[in-house]
């Protein structure tokens, strides 16, 4: 008998050249979307305005920073002078939609079957991580400018001339630091990848923890990205309505959810410790500012912002309605032989990692100062911006407000069930005409 001979799969390559080609696919796409992001971000930030034709690399080192690199900034004031500075800041806007991106392209492939192999999973991982940070070290040797500050204004503008002071500030990508904590960040996103879709096959020794995992993750992702909705709602009216439209894209272009998972932390009971001083400071509503620019470091809970603005209460019913929403939709997504105990348990230790994670990821510090002579910051120059979670505190509540949207929801979803259930038994006893 003859066989017909095997036709050669496109462009001639088998499954290794089709890991190879997605994976370049879903670096690029995931790239570009941070890249316009990014971009669109400072260019409402007023940043497309600075000199030396520095905006490409300005939007480089946000890349960088959203992707899991570092960004080291430092400064200089000449001989009888010093500058310094600091910044650890992740713009959470451009690594969301990263994320999305890269890891939508990274599952569409997979969407064929349940069940895989480990090392066919490994042999797509492996060329997508490569790539990744093939293309992070590229864009952070191109993140490096520096700028120099307008003393103008200032009592040190006419000294700075005299002895050559004139301070300058530098920005340039750490790249080994960078590279390691790209590839913690893309490994971390392909992780949670699998883990939240339901159609992505899981290795054979896995696949018994897909209805104990997948449900309260995937309801946790969704919860995490209704409150990016939110934000983007209530952030997009306050641009109509009260003003400074092009700041307010700013913040939604590059930090909103940096400030929408705060509120939900804030909502469960959650608090953070910051401060703010001098002419710098965080682009957050009104009552945040005012409580981190208190006499000393600052307590940030429902408490303290509800004595700036008591329409802060709303957040703690914010998160109580959208944590049952959450308790719900993972009790359906979950076979119905789970009793709602193990769903309490799930989605209390998926909620409580997700705020480890945003605690993590969210936290902020800032420092710019400027002395001469040794003699402390002058110029009105200096400044410092903080804002660090209480860990044990915010992830202790997540827990427990997730073991309780995960009961209740439980109970629910099984009375949404058993109606279901009976007006089925309903249509299908209804006579017909």
């Amino acid at each position: 008998m003859s066989q017909t001979p095997t036709r050669p799969s496109p462009g001639g390559s088998g499954p290794a050249g089709r890991a190879w080609r997605d994976a370049c696919a879903a670096v690029l796409a995931g790239f570009a979307v941070m890249i316009a992001v990014a971009a669109a971000g400072l260019a409402c930030a007023g940043a497309g305005s600075l000199p030396g034709g520095a905006f490409p690399r300005v939007v480089a080192a946000v890349v960088v920073m959203a992707a899991g690199g570092s960004v080291e900034v430092a400064g200089d004031a000449g001989l009888l002078a010093d500058a310094g500075a600091s910044l650890s800041v992740l713009p959470l806007s451009v690594s969301l939609a990263g994320a999305l991106t890269t890891g939508y392209a990274f599952l569409r492939p997979l969407h064929n079957r349940a069940v895989t192999r480990p090392g066919e999973l490994t042999a797509r991982a492996a060329p997508l991580a490569l790539l990744w940070l093939l293309a992070l070290g590229g864009t952070a040797l191109f993140a490096r400018q520096n700028f120099a500050l307008s003393t103008a204004d200032s009592s040190l503008g006419d000294l700075g001339d005299l002895l050559g002071s004139a301070p300058t500030v530098g920005f340039r990508a750490a790249l080994p630091a960078t590279l390691f904590f790209g590839l913690l960040w893309i490994l971390g996103l392909l992780l949670i990848a699998l883990l939240v879709s339901r159609r992505a096959p899981l290795p054979a020794a896995l696949v018994r923890f897909h209805a104990a995992v997948r449900p309260a993750a995937f309801a946790t992702v969704v919860l995490l990205l209704a409150y990016v909705v939110l934000g983007a709602g209530v952030g997009l009216v306050a641009a109509v309505t009260q003003g400074h439209a092009a700041r307010t894209l700013a913040v939604l272009l590059l930090g909103l959810p940096n400030l929408a998972w705060l509120a939900l932390t804030l909502g469960f009971g959650g608090a953070w410790e910051g401060r703010v001083d001098g002419p710098f400071g965080l682009p957050v509503p009104q009552p945040l500012d005012a409580v981190l620019r208190g006499p000393g470091p600052s307590t940030v809970d429902v408490g303290s912002l509800a004595e700036q603005d008591p329409r802060a209460w709303w957040l703690v019913v914010a998160a109580a309605v959208l944590l049952l929403g959450a308790g719900v939709l993972a009790a359906v997504r979950s076979p119905a032989r789970i009793r709602p105990r193990r769903h309490a348990l799930h989605l209390g230790v998926a909620l409580a990692l997700a705020t480890l994670t945003v605690c993590l990821l969210g936290r902020v510090q800032a420092r710019l100062g400027l002395s001469l002579l040794g003699l402390g910051d002058v110029g009105g120059l200096g400044g410092r911006t903080d804002l660090t979670p209480v860990l044990w505190r915010t992830v202790g509540l997540a827990l427990l407000w997730g073991a309780v949207a995960g009961f209740l929801g439980a109970l629910a979803a099984r009375r949404l069930r058993r109606r279901g259930l009976v007006d089925e038994a309903a249509a299908v006893a209804r006579p017909h005409p």
